[in-house]
C-alpha cells in the first residue's frame, strides 16, 4: 500500500502558555498544500523478521529507530498484537524543521494506513488520540482539511476558508530550525485578538492582523527569513508569513508570481489556484 503525506502551513501561530505536562497550549489554523513525501508498505511473510524502513529523497537526521513511522507501527502494535511486521520505505522531498509538518504527517499517515490495511476498525477520534502521543502537530493529519487547533494542536475545529482562487508560493531557505530552541527563546503572551475571528476576515486583512509568533524571534537568528518575506510583498503577495517555528515561509498570491529572484539552492514551490 502506498500513501503520500502531505505538509501544512500555519496561517497565524499563537503560544497561549505552558502545560503542567510541560507542553504548551496554542492557537493556530493549520492549512494542508499538496507538497507530497511518499510512504509505502508492505506486509513481510514471517512474523518473526525484523521491521524493516528503507528511505530515499532528502536525508533524515537521526537514527532510522528514531523515526516517526517506527514508532507509529510500535505504538498501534501495543495495543493490537496481530498487527504483521512490515517493511516500510519512506521518500522525502518535505524539508524537514522547516515547520511544514513533515514528519508528523509521516507519522499520522502510517497510523492511517495501518488501520486501513489491517482493518483495525479505529475511529477518527481514535487515530487522533494516538497522533497525540506521536507529536502535537499529528492530530491535524488524521483529519487534513483546514483547521482551527487549540489546546496541543489536538483540539480541532473545522473552518471555512476559501482560499481557492489564490497562488499558494512556498520558499524554504534550506535552514534547519531547532524546535525546542524556539520555544526557549519565547515570551508567552496573550494574543492581542482572536485568530478565529481575524481568520474569517478577507485576505487583505491578514497583514495587520494575523502574526506567528515565532517568526520576529526566528527571522531575528537567520535573517534570511525576513528577507524572504520582504521579497514575497514586493512581488505582490496579499499576504505572506512564516510558518510554524521555522523556516519555510509561504505567501498567497492573486496572479502568478516571478521568483526568479530567489537563489537556485532555495525550495522554491508555485502551487496555482484549484482549476488551473
Amino acid at each position: 500500500m502506498v500513501t503520500f503525506p502531505n505538509c501544512k502551513i500555519n496561517i497565524g501561530l499563537h503560544i497561549t502558555g505552558k502545560r503542567r505536562d510541560g507542553y504548551h497550549n496554542l492557537e493556530t489554523v493549520f492549512y494542508p498544500l499538496p507538497l507530497y513525501d511518499c510512504l509505502e508498505i508492505i506486509t513481510l511473510p514471517n512474523t518473526e523478521t525484523e521491521l524493516l524502513l528503507t528511505m530515499s529523497g532528502l536525508t533524515v537526521q537521526g537514527t532510522s529507530a528514531d523515526n516517526i513511522c517506527l514508532k507509529a507501527w510500535h505504538l498501534l502494535k501495543t495495543h493490537y498484537p496481530s498487527l504483521p511486521t512490515v517493511a516500510m520505505h519512506l521518500h522525502k522531498a518535505i524539508p524537514m524543521g522547516a515547520g511544514l509538518g513533515g514528519g508528523s504527517a509521516d507519522g499520522a499517515f502510517m497510523l492511517r494506513m495501518l488501520n486501513e490495511k489491517y482493518n483495525l476498525q479505529l475511529s477518527g477520534e481514535q487515530l487522533i488520540h494516538y497522533a497525540l502521543e506521536l507529536g502535537s502537530d499529528c492530530p491535524f493529519f488524521i483529519v487534513n482539511k483546514p483547521c482551527f487547533a487549540s489546546g496541543r494542536g489536538e483540539i480541532l475545529q473545522p473552518v471555512h476558508l476559501n482560499l481557492s482562487a489564490c497562488y499558494f508560493v512556498i520558499i524554504n531557505p534550506g535552514i534547519h530550525v531547532n524546535t525546542g530552541w524556539a520555544f526557549k527563546q519565547l515570551q508567552i503572551q496573550q494574543p492581542a485578538y482572536t485568530l478565529l475571528k481575524a481568520i474569517q476576515q478577507p485576505v487583505g486583512t491578514w497583514k495587520e492582523t494575523i502574526v506567528n509568533d515565532f517568526e520576529e524571534i526566528v527571522a531575528a537568528q537567520y535573517p534570511a527569513i525576513a528577507q524572504i518575506k520582504e521579497v514575497l510583498y514586493k512581488q505582490g503577495a496579499v499576504y505572506a508569513s512564516m510558518t510554524g517555528s521555522g523556516s519555510t515561509v509561504f505567501g498567497l498570491f492573486t496572479a502568478k508570481p516571478s521568483l526568479s529572484v530567489f537563489p537556485d539552492e532555495y525550495l522554491v514551490k508555485i502551487i496555482p489556484p484549484e482549476g488551473k
